[in-house]
């Protein structure tokens, strides 16, 4: 690792570690542990993605944004960029190009899912950690009807590599092993 990548991660964990609920930091831990997992030889650009792709996420709560789907997508949009723009100056402060610090945001906004292979690879590993780590917690806390919803959602947006690792390493019920298969 060289001494830039460690001067941002270390950078986005300081930022993390300020979380009032103390789960930024365990957040990027994990995010950056799958990615080490899923993908050992993955760009010193797409750690950084993976370790900062929550950075500072509680300065923007959910409850500034209306209720209801368009609420909720707007502000994943805005958290986006806020993280994009975050991740980007503590790359400037350590040294990174702005051809660098740019291709990072393309990565944190999710620009060419299905098409850009680090932005799959991303995704791949944000369903991954969900599912490991909070898909539980979710699943006891929701219908039936809105998991299931959920977890095709989660599906589609991953790559068929994926997809398939997931009905290798997790045991699911049939109904929601079925979003993974198609």
């Amino acid at each position: 690792m060289t001494d830039r990548l460690q001067t941002v991660l270390a950078q986005i964990d300081a930022a993390n570690a300020a979380d009032p609920k103390g789960e930024a930091l365990t957040y990027g831990e994990r995010m950056s542990a799958e990615l080490h997992r899923l993908f050992p030889k993955a760009s010193d650009l797409l750690q950084i993605a993976a370790r900062g792709q929550h950075v500072e996420r509680w300065l923007l709560p959910r409850s500034d944004y209306p209720q209801g789907k368009a609420g909720y997508l707007e502000w994943r949009r805005e958290q986006a960029r806020r993280h994009a723009r975050r991740v980007a100056g503590i790359m400037a402060e350590a040294g990174y190009d702005q051809t660098d610090c740019e291709r990072v945001g393309v990565l944190l906004r999710k620009e060419g899912l299905k098409r850009d292979p680090e932005v799959q690879a991303l995704e791949d590993v944000i369903c991954f950690v969900f599912l490991r780590w909070y898909f539980a917690d979710f699943a006891a806390g929701h219908d039936p009807t809105a998991v299931l919803d959920i977890v095709q959602k989660t599906a589609r947006k991953m790559s068929d590599t994926g997809r398939a690792r997931v009905l290798a390493e997790f045991t699911l019920p049939d109904a929601l092993a079925a979003a993974f298969k198609a």
